[in-house]
């Protein structure tokens, strides 16, 4: 079973996904670690389709290097085998291709000034947050993940 988790950043994400994963004992893949950099959201999207998902769904291992943010490189390789329970959350993680491959899709929403805040107490910086919104941005127009959802989940505090 695969589940993905996807929404802007500061939605929530990590939080569900370590919640579903302690509920489960599901394998959790962070998008973080597939985005080549600050400029590597549509590259992680591919990775996890091309180079995770796609050999899982016809029975063979994964294999992937997982970006390393301190060196800005790939770093240290990682592998998941099939059939085995995952969770993939992060922004650009639910597309129509991945979507296929997914047994729950999730979408998580809060107000823009919700998330900022969220994501400047966990960073301590958000000096990045208009270069990833553009990403964002490119990848919803391209992919409506909300529309792909099973399940469309607000995180605001007031919900």
């Amino acid at each position: 079973m695969i589940t993905i988790i996807d929404g802007r950043s500061g939605a929530g994400k990590t939080r569900l996904a370590a919640q579903l994963a302690a509920e489960t004992g599901a394998r959790v893949i962070h998008m973080d670690d597939l985005y080549a950099g600050w400029h590597g959201l549509a590259t992680g999207s591919r990775l996890l389709e091309r180079g995770i998902l796609a050999p899982l769904a016809a029975g063979r291992p994964a294999r992937w290097r997982r970006w390393d943010w301190a060196v800005g490189d790939w770093g240290v390789e990682d592998a998941a085998e099939p059939g085995a329970p995952l969770i993939v959350e992060g922004c650009g993680s639910l597309t129509i291709a991945s979507r296929e491959h997914a047994s729950l899709a999730i979408w998580l929403e809060a107000p823009e000034p919700v998330r900022r805040a969220r994501a400047l107490g966990r960073d301590g910086d958000d000096s990045w947050w208009t270069l990833w919104r553009e990403q964002e941005d490119a990848h919803i127009a391209a992919n409506d993940p909300a529309a792909l959802a099973d399940e469309v989940r607000s995180t605001s505090p007031s919900s």
